[in-house]
C-alpha cells in the first residue's frame, strides 16, 4: 500500500510539472492586425482614343501622371506598358496598348475615393469608356 501511494505521489508530480512547462506559440500569434494590411490598386488604362481613331501619347501619359497621378499619391506608385486583349462592346476582340499603374495605400474610403478619382479623369481627359481596376489585400512593409 505504501508503495501505490508512493507511486501516486510521483505520478501527481509528474503530470503537475508537466503542465507548467511552455507551450508553443499559437498561430494566432503570427497575423498581423489590420493596422498593419493595406490595399494594393492596379488600374489598366488603355491608350486607344475611341471615336478618333488616336492614341494617348508618351507626352499624354506623363502629363496625367504629372497632373493626376502624383499630387494624389506623392508617396510613389509603380507604372509600366502593357498589350493585351479585351472584347469590345460590338462582341469582337480588340487588341490594345497601355499603361498598368499600382498604388499601395490604407484600406479606408479616403485613399478608395482617390483611386476612383485618378481613373476618373483618364476617361474625362482620354474620352474613355473605362478604366479596369484589381484590389488586393496586401501585408506591406519595408524590408
Amino acid at each position: 500500500m505504501r508503495r501505490y501511494v508512493c507511486f501516486l505521489i510521483v505520478l501527481l508530480a509528474l503530470l503537475v510539472s508537466s503542465s507548467c512547462t511552455a507551450r508553443p506559440q499559437s498561430t494566432s500569434s503570427f497575423v498581423r492586425s489590420k493596422a498593419d494590411l493595406a490595399i494594393l490598386d492596379r488600374l489598366s488604362f488603355g491608350r486607344f482614343i475611341p471615336g478618333s481613331g488616336g492614341q494617348v501619347s508618351d507626352e499624354d501619359w506623363a502629363a496625367f501622371l504629372n497632373e493626376a497621378v502624383t499630387p494624389r499619391f506623392p508617396g510613389g506608385f509603380v507604372t509600366w506598358r502593357t498589350e493585351g486583349q479585351w472584347r469590345n462592346p460590338s462582341g469582337m476582340i480588340s487588341y490594345e496598348s497601355g499603361w498598368i499603374v499600382e498604388f499601395n495605400h490604407p484600406d479606408n474610403e479616403a485613399a478608395d475615393r482617390t483611386v476612383s478619382e485618378i481613373a476618373a479623369e483618364y476617361k474625362r481627359r482620354f474620352k474613355q469608356e473605362a478604366v479596369f481596376r484589381v484590389r488586393y489585400r496586401v501585408d506591406a512593409s519595408e524590408l
